[in-house]
Parts: structure tokens; C-alpha cells; sequence
């Protein structure tokens, strides 16, 4: 639980979606939906202006009867999301999680302010189902050794 999210970032296969800021709610939703992710970090000028999210369609478009198609990025993204360090562990991250009822972290350098990827709840939970059976496998070996 003390390793780095910089670990679990390291063995993700895919790097982080993006769209403009210029982007409609539409071209955010079909780039989620392409890439079947939960999120989309929004880009203005190379840097990171925002975060949307499933939870931002339930609840800033559907609910509120905007039109996808006519609704900009910029008017319902998450401004200022909570980011955290690649030297964050990861049960902090999933303290992040609970506490902020998120699901979705950006990780960003803490020197330069650098968007490096972009950590789930399900890339945590993967990594502790790995974590497990690892552990399982090693007590299963010990156990063959007769102890």
C-alpha cells in the first residue's frame, strides 16, 4: 500500500485522452466512448484546464437538459481537479477516492506541473488484485516447500 502511483502508472498500456477546450460535450463523449474510458483531461495551450467525467454528463448535461452537440467543454468540465504527485502511495489515493467520492486522478509533476497520466479507481483496484495474487503464489510456494 506504500508503493508510488508512479508504479501503477508505469505498467498502464495507454496514455492519457484529451480534447481542446474548444471541444463540444459531444467530442468528449465520443472520444470517452472510442477509447472506453471514464474521463477525458481538457487542454488549453498544452496545459491542463480540467477533467470531465461520466459524473459530469449525469450531472452537468443530462440532468440540466443540455444538447451535447451545443454544449462546450469548457461550461461543464471539472475546473481545478484534485491532482496528486507520482510519489503519492496508493493508499493515499484510495483515501482520494473515498473522501472526494472520485474516481479519476490526474498525476502531475511537482516540479514543472506536467500532466504525466492519469490514475483510476480501477487501475488501483487492478493493481491490488495483482498485488494479492501475488502474494497468494508466494504463500502457496512456502506452503509446497513444507514450510
Amino acid at each position: 500500500m506504500n508503493t508510488p502511483i508512479a508504479v501503477l502508472l508505469s505498467r498502464k498500456s495507454s496514455g492519457v485522452f484529451s480534447v481542446a477546450v474548444t471541444a463540444s460535450v459531444a467530442d468528449a463523449v465520443r472520444v470517452m466512448n472510442l477509447h472506453k474510458v471514464g474521463s477525458v483531461v481538457v487542454m488549453q495551450s498544452g496545459r491542463m484546464a480540467g477533467i470531465f467525467t461520466e459524473r459530469d454528463v449525469l450531472t452537468r448535461v443530462v440532468a440540466a437538459g443540455r444538447a451535447p452537440e451545443f454544449t462546450n467543454i469548457v461550461n461543464v468540465m471539472t475546473r481545478n481537479p484534485l491532482t496528486v504527485s507520482p510519489q503519492t502511495t496508493v493508499e493515499e489515493v484510495m483515501s482520494l477516492f473515498t473522501e472526494h467520492r472520485c474516481r479519476h486522478l490526474p498525476v502531475v509533476d511537482d516540479v514543472h506541473g506536467e500532466l504525466l497520466g492519469l490514475i483510476s479507481i480501477g487501475d488501483v483496484t487492478r493493481w491490488m488484485v495483482e498485488e494479492h495474487r501475488a502474494e497468494v503464489d508466494q504463500l502457496k510456494q512456502y506452503i509446497a516447500g513444507g514450510f
